[in-house]
């Protein structure tokens, strides 16, 4: 019994775990972008209005409501996110892998690397 136990528990360590949250450099969210996934933009209305990429939803980080339009989304779908420089999007990305989405593609330096 204990050598069953023992096989089980290796070979549940030895399985892959998907990544939720990766951070890319600018060049790979360009060609995510590509797939037409949803974009996030994570910053105030006013740094939004200011400049964005392309085709991006704005929802404020700092908004009291912010969990609650993110657990409003398809989790199910891979999501581009960005900030200014990446604490926000970070931090939300963070909040929605335990929110239960899939994947998530952080963009490297924000939207000062853009």
């Amino acid at each position: 019994m204990k050598k069953l136990v023992l096989l089980l528990l290796l070979m549940s360590c030895g399985q892959e775990q998907s990544v939720v949250v990766e951070t890319v450099e600018k060049e790979t969210f360009k060609a995510l972008l590509k797939n037409n996934y949803p974009v996030l933009d994570v910053r105030t209305p006013q740094e939004y209005d200011g400049g964005h990429i392309d085709k991006a939803v704005n929802i404020d980080f700092n908004a009291p409501d912010f969990k609650d339009q993110l657990a409003k989304l398809d989790k199910d779908q891979p999501f581009l996110i960005y900030c200014a420089v990446g604490g926000r999007s970070a931090r939300a990305a963070s909040l929605m892998q335990t929110l239960g989405f899939k994947k998530v593609y952080e963009l490297k330096g924000g939207y000062l690397n853009w």
